[in-house]
C-alpha cells in the first residue's frame, strides 16, 4: 500500500520539494527563479488535479495523469508518422496518400524493387494484360456524353471528375483551388449539396449542383423547394447538370451535418439558414414522397434548368427501393439522365459512426446491382452511371468501369490534392491544412493557384494512368473494359474473371413472366412505383 501510494503522488511530491529547494536557492542565485516558476506551476497543476472532480485517473495520478491526455492528444500524429504501415488503410494508406501528393505534384509516381502487396491474399485483384498491346490513347478523349432522350442540353463529362464536397464543409480556398484545377482541365466540379457559393464561380469551372433534401439555395423560408429560385440558379451557364441527392455513402439514411462552428455569416446566406447553428438536412425530401412523384420531381427540374441533365445520387440500401425507382421509370416513361451510385466506404465529413460503419451498401455491390436493374429493365441505353467511393488511383476507375460505371467522382483524392494529410479533424474546424475549415487565418495557408495546379496535375496524370493501363489490356478506350478483364484472386490457389463471379442480368430480363435469378425475382415482386415500401403481401410470401 505504500508502495503504491509512493508511486502515485512521486511526480507530485517531487514538484513541491524541487519547487522550495529553488525558492530557498533563490537567495543566492537569482536565476532559480526559472525553476520555481516551472516546478511551481507543477506543484499548483498537482493540487488541482487532486481537487478537481472530472478526470478519475488525475486525482488518483497528479501531473503524471495528464501524460494519458498528451499521448492521446497527439496518438492520430504518432501512429500516422511513425506507425502507420505502408498499406494500411486508416481510411487510405501511405501508399495510396503518397500516390496522389506525386501526381499531384507531377512528379514520377513509379516505385521501385516490385509490389508491397501480398498477391496471393484473398481478394487480391488486378486487370490482365494482352499478348498485343496497343497504342496508347489521349486521355483528353475519355469523355462521356450525358443527357437522354428528354435532355436538351447534353454534358460531355470527362470520366474522373471532383465528387461532392459542400462550401462549409470545405473552406473558401479548397473550394476555389478544386474549381480553379477544374476548369483548367476540363471536368466537372460537385458543389455537394450546400448549394454554389461564390467560391464556385470565381473560376468558371463545369459544376454539378447537387440538390439535397434541405434545398439549400433555392429553399422557400419554410426549408421546402422553391421551383424560381432554382430555375434562376440551374440556368447558369456554368451549372452543367443537377444532381438530386437521396442518400451518400457516409451516412445513408441521414441529412447532412455541418457542425454549428462552421456555419458563418457566409455560409448561412449561400445555404439560407439560420447563422451559428447547426445545419442539418432533413433525412428525406419534401418535394416528393412515392417514386412516382419522384420521377415528375425530375420531369419539373429538366423543364426548370431549360432541358439540362438531371439524375440522381444514392447509396443503396433496401434493394426494392430502387427497383421501385425502375418501375417508376417505365410506368411514368419519365428517366433521369444519370444516376450517380455512392459507396458505403465514401465520405469527406461528419457522420455518426455507427452509420459510417454500419448502414448502406458498398460501392461495388451497389454498382453493379443498379446495372444490372437497369440492363433488366432493359433501360441502361438510355441512363449513364456514375460511382463514388473510395476512388484514388486509375486501377480504382478501371475496376468500377469494368462493373458498369460510365464514369467516376473522387472527393477524398482531391481533397490530398490540395493538401489533405488525413488529421481527421474536418468536423472541429481546426483543420491544420486549411482544406476543411472556416478558420480565415487557417484557410489562409492554403494558397489558391499552388493547390489548383496540383488538382489539374492529379487528375491529368491519373486518366494518363488508366491510358497505360487499358494499353497493355490491348484496348484503348476505358468503355471497352468487361468483366473478362478484371481478375480476383478468389483462395490461395484460385484466380477468378469477374464474368466468373459475378451474376449479370440478360437485357429485358426483368420484364419477362419468368426471372431466372430468385434474388431480381422477389426484389421484382416486392417493388411499386406507388411507394418505397415494400409490398406486404411480397413479403409475406
Amino acid at each position: 500500500m505504500k508502495s503504491s501510494l509512493f508511486s502515485r503522488y512521486t511526480c507530485f511530491v517531487l514538484s513541491i520539494i524541487v519547487t522550495l529547494a529553488c525558492l530557498f536557492s533563490t537567495v543566492e542565485q537569482p536565476w532559480f527563479w526559472l525553476p520555481s516558476l516551472i516546478f511551481g506551476a507543477l506543484t499548483t497543476l498537482g493540487i488541482y488535479d487532486l481537487a478537481q472532480r472530472r478526470h478519475a485517473i488525475c486525482r488518483n495520478y497528479p501531473i503524471i495523469g495528464r501524460l494519458r491526455f498528451l499521448f492521446e492528444f497527439i496518438r492520430p500524429e504518432l501512429r500516422q508518422y511513425l506507425l502507420e504501415e505502408d498499406d494500411a488503410q486508416i481510411p487510405f494508406s501511405r501508399t495510396q496518400r503518397t500516390l496522389v501528393y506525386r501526381r499531384a505534384k507531377n512528379e514520377m509516381g513509379d516505385k521501385p524493387f516490385g509490389t508491397i502487396l501480398d498477391v496471393y491474399q484473398t481478394g487480391y485483384e488486378c486487370i490482365g494484360h494482352s499478348m498485343c498491346p496497343v497504342p496508347v490513347a489521349d486521355p483528353a478523349s475519355y469523355r462521356v456524353l450525358i443527357g437522354g432522350p428528354d435532355c436538351r442540353q447534353p454534358y460531355s463529362a470527362s470520366i474522373f471528375n471532383i465528387s461532392a464536397m459542400s462550401f462549409g464543409a470545405l473552406s473558401a480556398n479548397a473550394i476555389r483551388a478544386l474549381n480553379l484545377g477544374a476548369a483548367k482541365g476540363n471536368f466537372y466540379h460537385d458543389t455537394g449539396e450546400g448549394s454554389i457559393s461564390r467560391y464556385h464561380r470565381e473560376h468558371g469551372g463545369d459544376l454539378v449542383w447537387e440538390l439535397g433534401s434541405g434545398y439549400f439555395g433555392c429553399r422557400s423560408a419554410d426549408g421546402h423547394f422553391d421551383p424560381q429560385r432554382f430555375a434562376e440558379q440551374a440556368q447558369s451557364p456554368q451549372v452543367k447538370m443537377i444532381e438530386i441527392k437521396l442518400s451518400q455513402g457516409a451516412k445513408p439514411g441521414h441529412g447532412g451535418i455541418l457542425p454549428a462552428k462552421k456555419v458563418d455569416a457566409e455560409i448561412a446566406a449561400t445555404r439560407g439558414v439560420p447563422e451559428g447553428e447547426d445545419c442539418i438536412s432533413p433525412s428525406s425530401h419534401s418535394a416528393f414522397r412515392t417514386p412516382v412523384e419522384m420521377m415528375h420531381f425530375i420531369e419539373q427540374l429538366r423543364e426548370l434548368s431549360a432541358g439540362k441533365p438531371i439524375g440522381f445520387k444514392l447509396c443503396i440500401g433496401h434493394p426494392w427501393e430502387f427497383v421501385a425507382i425502375a418501375k417508376a421509370m417505365l410506368h411514368t416513361r419519365i428517366l433521369p439522365d444519370f444516376i450517380v451510385i455512392d459507396g458505403k466506404e465514401g465520405g469527406t465529413g461528419a457522420a455518426p459512426l455507427e452509420l459510417s460503419n454500419y448502414m448502406g451498401m458498398p460501392l461495388r455491390e451497389g454498382l453493379l446491382f443498379v446495372h444490372n436493374t437497369l440492363v433488366g429493365c432493359g433501360l441502361r441505353d438510355k441512363i449513364k452511371l456514375g460511382a463514388s467511393g473510395k476512388i484514388i488511383s486509375a486501377f480504382d476507375i478501371a475496376s468500377v468501369m469494368t462493373l458498369g460505371a460510365d464514369w467516376v467522382n473522387s472527393a477524398r483524392g482531391f481533397m490530398f490534392a490540395v493538401g489533405c494529410i488525413q488529421s481527421q479533424s474536418c468536423h472541429t474546424n481546426h483543420c491544420p491544412t486549411g482544406v476543411a475549415t472556416q478558420d480565415p487565418l487557417r484557410q489562409k495557408a492554403l494558397v489558391v493557384p499552388n493547390k489548383a495546379e496540383r488538382v489539374y496535375h492529379f487528375q491529368q496524370n491519373t486518366l494518363k494512368a488508366l491510358a497505360e493501363m487499358l494499353a497493355a489490356a490491348g484496348i484503348s478506350r476505358p468503355e471497352q473494359l468487361t468483366s473478362h478483364h478484371m481478375l480476383r484472386r478468389i483462395t490461395a490457389t484460385e484466380i477468378k474473371v469477374y464474368a466468373d463471379i459475378y451474376y449479370y442480368l440478360a437485357p429485358g430480363a426483368l420484364l419477362q413472366q419468368e426471372i431466372e435469378s430468385e434474388f431480381y425475382a422477389r426484389m421484382w415482386r416486392m417493388a411499386t412505383p406507388y411507394s418505397f415500401d415494400a409490398q406486404v403481401i411480397a413479403l409475406a410470401g
